[in-house]
């Protein structure tokens, strides 16, 4: 069974207020899920890290009953069955991203919905599964303001993420690798992965290299440290100073 770190921050809200995480990490024997709710868009909709608790719970169980189901299926039923326990409608709905890892002795799978990597490291280098679509839409100016964000969410020239359609599972990324040719795994929310995408910090081997050193928190303080010398998002423009961070380092023996 393989060695599972795990460290996590909580950010602010939008108005710069302390506020509990609305990132989730939850562990199974055989698999990792990392979730990142999204902040709601209006105070009539449940927080996104409620929405996050509870997909989490619910892919945790669907895991638990069918470990050897495919993850996509796996994410269909848990959207569904959670949008079906509490009412929710697509488009008005709170919302999360996915990032799931799971292993047995021949494999190592990978699934991730929205903008939560995840990073494999092996033999032959390191492969990176990330969904880039939130952030090509923001680089082409496409998701300045809340309406933005709403009317290309779960859209076919938006982005994807799990709400309340199981038909976002569909549209996730995912990959498959022999499992004695992984070393290694990286989980991370964007409040850790903006630290090599955005601001330039590390790249994913540094990540990996500090928090073998020094600890995966030393990873979550340097990105707090970055900025806090950039207070009001001069150098990297951003719609909170600090965001939840959670970051697991998975480490295999082979």
């Amino acid at each position: 069974m393989p060695t599972i770190q795990i460290a996590e921050q909580a950010g602010v809200g939008s108005n710069g207020d302390p506020r509990p995480t609305e990132d989730h990490v939850l562990t199974l024997d055989d698999a990792v899920l990392l979730l990142d709710g999204a902040t709601a868009p209006s105070p009539e909709q449940p927080p996104g890290g409620w929405y996050a608790g509870l997909l989490g719970k619910q892919l945790a169980d669907e895991l638990g009953a069918r470990p050897d189901d495919d993850l996509g299926a796996v994410l269909a039923r848990a959207i569904a069955e959670v949008a079906k326990t509490h009412d929710l409608r697509p488009g008005s709905s709170p919302s999360s991203t996915v990032a799931m890892l799971r292993w047995n002795a021949e494999r190592v799978d990978a699934l991730v919905l929205a903008d939560s990597p995840i990073v494999a490291f092996g033999r032959s280098g390191h492969e990176v599964l990330a969904d880039g679509r939130i952030a090509a839409l923001r680089a082409a100016g496409k998701l300045y303001t809340g309406a933005d964000v709403r009317a290309r969410r779960n859209a076919a020239d938006g982005f994807w993420v799990a709400e309340a359609d199981p038909a976002a599972a569909g549209e996730a990324l995912r990959r498959s690798w022999p499992r004695d040719e992984i070393e290694t795994v990286l989980l991370a929310s964007d409040g850790v992965a903006v630290a090599v995408d955005d601001y330039g910090l590390f790249d994913w081997h540094d990540v990996r290299a500090l928090a073998r050193a020094q600890g995966l928190h030393a990873v979550l303080e340097a990105v707090r440290v970055a900025e806090r010398g950039d207070p009001h998002g001069a150098r990297w423009p951003r719609a909170k100073r600090h965001d939840d961070q959670a970051l697991v380092l998975v480490e295999f023996a082979n």
